[in-house]
């Protein structure tokens, strides 16, 4: 089906059944249209929205007519079943589900997460940690979380964080560097990482960070540095990883001859073009923009930024190899407003993407009452436990949830884990009760989305603009528009029967023109079909291309004088045309000239027209005659007075 507003994203065919939920009693009924009330407010918007679009304002009496043809077609849509379809509830639900998102989130929540990422931007930290795997199963779990709880209480009374660090990570990096990471930026690790890492005094050892995604972790903060900014930098590398002695002699001496170069004047662009190793830079002169703090390694990254806008390093060595860096600018931390773009698609990757919806469902389960019955959960603990346990509770009736509107049972969860889960999972309870929050999520949406229907005048006319747009378009292409160019017959006996309607002033040149790429291609076109007179005109394109391949094109014309150059020099006297593209020569076939229209598709345009403008006065006096419509004369004169 075609969109006609906004793109739309999939959703619960649920949100359909809101849009009848009707406005409070200060919203008034205007008119009654087969059985279904029109309110108040429904009708001036629309009322308002077409002003808008109009040079001179409408009266409510002249628009009244307009509008109740409008719900007549939309009646006859659901008459006919559109409003049921499959294809119909696809788009129209995911429209007002996409519409709905804002309502969903809380933006005060996204504002905190996002002031709180940039608020972190100020500092570097300095930190270690120790990993432990987080298991594979909930007893694995629990039993490395607890392990690595252990672990923290002995360095708090007095066990080296390092040394432990090497005896109990599961980060193989400890063995090097006794879990210290050097000092980190924001938005480069998991949120609950950096979070702790944050939030832990300097030295002091965070909680056990058991939400974090790869693992459980303690972190210790080892120190803190103002934030120095950004740097724009370029540099010269002569790589020297997996070389042995005598060639990473070779690579210093290289890089300290083309120092002394620097030093004497040369330019740095062009030495960097020629001599440098880094190959994607090199191209740019050695260029590498601008970086903040975490973007390289350590070595190259404490040059970089102690170095003054314009100055040249000595060459020094990282893990890549020998380095020259020339800083040319210092920038400070950028703004909240040019980080908050960044900062938000960082959020989008990591569990604050769902944040402030589950603030907002939070609030809307405590405005409805919505809760999981704790008791009911517990109950089941005993039957949960074993493989395959959950199928126990497929069937069951217990209500775990009650809303407004429905119940939850926990047959509903169980069908909202995969059988291969619900077989397969060694912590059936702790599978269940994450289904069971999820379910709960699912269902407080779809109310609160139906509520809002109810609950924002705003919401609930649009979503109904857009509905009956769906449906207008389908019952109108069903009864106008596919029909005036789908049935030809028709088409051409409304011709015929008003043919006097359509006239010319002048004669028109109708027939095929033979369009070939030479004098010769075009003699043998014509011989050809001159021997072939009984080719009917359907198959005349499909055998001349057979014929001639693409030397040669046939095109059907009808055209007055004036309106094509090649149609005025063979039917009209007119002066030679000039080539056009590959086509330098032409002649007619099976034409003629003709004074006035013969057939429907010599005057197609206007003829649809006409034809489907017949064919919507006859669908709407149908209309008028199959629905009752009842006006509310007294508040439609309320309404015009308020004009």
């Amino acid at each position: 089906m075609k969109k006609h507003f906004l793109p739309v994203a999939l959703a619960a065919a649920t949100i359909l059944t809101a849009a009848a939920a009707r406005p409070d009693k200060s919203d008034p009924v205007v008119m009654n249209i087969n059985g279904k009330d029109i309110h108040r407010s429904e009708f001036k918007y629309l009322y308002e929205k077409n002003n808008l679009q109009q040079m001179q304002p409408q009266a409510i009496d002249e628009y009244v007519d307009m509008f109740v043809v409008y719900k007549l077609k939309v009646a006859d849509a659901e008459a006919a079943g559109i409003d049921t379809t499959e294809t119909f509830l696809k788009e129209y639900n995911g429209y007002c589900a996409d519409l709905s998102r804002p309502f969903m989130r809380d933006s005060l929540v996204e504002e905190q997460l996002v002031r709180e990422a940039y608020g972190r931007m100020a500092t570097s930290r300095n930190v270690s940690h120790i990993m432990l795997p987080v298991g594979s199963n909930q007893a694995e779990k629990e039993a490395n979380r607890q392990r690595l709880d252990s672990i923290r209480t002995a360095i708090v009374n007095g066990a080296d964080f390092g040394e432990m660090a090497m005896r109990f990570s599961s980060d193989r990096s400890a063995m090097k560097n006794k879990g210290n990471m050097g000092y980190i930026v924001p938005n480069t690790y998991p949120y609950p990482f950096e979070k702790a890492a944050y939030d832990t005094p300097v030295g002091e050892i965070s909680r056990v960070i058991d939400d974090a995604p790869y693992g459980f972790h303690i972190i210790k903060v080892n120190g803190e540095k103002p934030n120095p900014g950004t740097v724009t930098a370029r540099h010269i590398l002569k790589l020297t990883q997996g070389l042995g002695t005598e060639d990473v002699a070779v690579k210093k001496a290289q890089i300290d001859s083309i120092y002394g170069l620097l030093a004497a004047g040369a330019d740095f662009g062009d030495l960097a073009h020629r001599e440098s190793d880094d190959k994607g830079s090199a191209i740019r002169g050695g260029e590498l923009g601008e970086f903040g703090p975490g973007r390289m390694v350590p070595q190259f990254e404490e040059v970089a930024f102690s170095l003054k806008e314009g100055e040249i390093s000595k060459p020094f060595l990282s893990p890549f190899g020998y380095h020259i860096v020339q800083t040319t600018k210092h920038g400070g931390v950028p703004s909240l407003d040019k980080m908050r773009p960044q900062i938000k698609m960082v959020m989008a990757r990591d569990e604050r993407a769902s944040m402030p919806e589950k603030s907002r469902l939070a609030m809307y389960r405590e405005q409805y009452g919505i809760s999981l019955d704790t008791k009911a959960l517990e109950s089941l603990k005993g039957e949960l436990t074993g493989k395959g346990a959950l199928d126990k509770v497929k069937d069951s009736g217990l209500v775990i949830a009650t809303l407004p509107d429905s119940k939850i049972t926990a047959a509903d969860v169980c069908r909202d884990i995969p059988e291969n889960v619900r077989e397969a999972t060694s912590d059936p309870y702790g599978t269940f009760a994450e289904a069971a929050s999820r379910v709960l999520d699912d269902a407080t949406r779809k109310y609160a989305m139906k509520r809002l229907v109810a609950e924002n005048a705003n919401y609930r006319n649009i979503t109904n603009e857009y509905r009956d747009g769906i449906l207008l378009f389908e019952i109108s292409n069903r009864n106008v528009w596919g029909r005036s160019t789908s049935d030809a017959t028709a088409l051409e006996d409304y011709f015929k029967a008003n043919r006097g309607k359509y006239t010319w002033d002048s004669p028109r040149f109708k027939g095929y023109v033979v369009l070939a790429t030479s004098d010769s291609v075009s003699a043998a076109a014509r011989d050809f079909l001159a021997a072939n007179s009984e080719l009917e005109n359907d198959s005349l394109v499909s055998v001349l291309r057979d014929r001639f391949n693409r030397e040669v094109k046939l095109e059907r014309v009808l055209a007055a004088k004036g309106e094509n150059n090649i149609i005025d020099e063979i039917a009209f006297n007119g002066a030679k045309a000039d080539a056009v593209g590959k086509w330098t020569s032409w002649f007619p076939f099976r034409s003629r000239m003709i004074d006035a229209p013969e057939e429907a598709a010599d005057v197609r345009g206007a003829v649809t027209t006409d034809y489907q403008q017949q064919l919507e006065t006859e669908w709407v006096n149908g209309l008028r005659s199959k629905y009752k419509v009842k006006l509310n004369k007294k508040e439609l004169k309320k309404l015009s007075q308020e004009k």
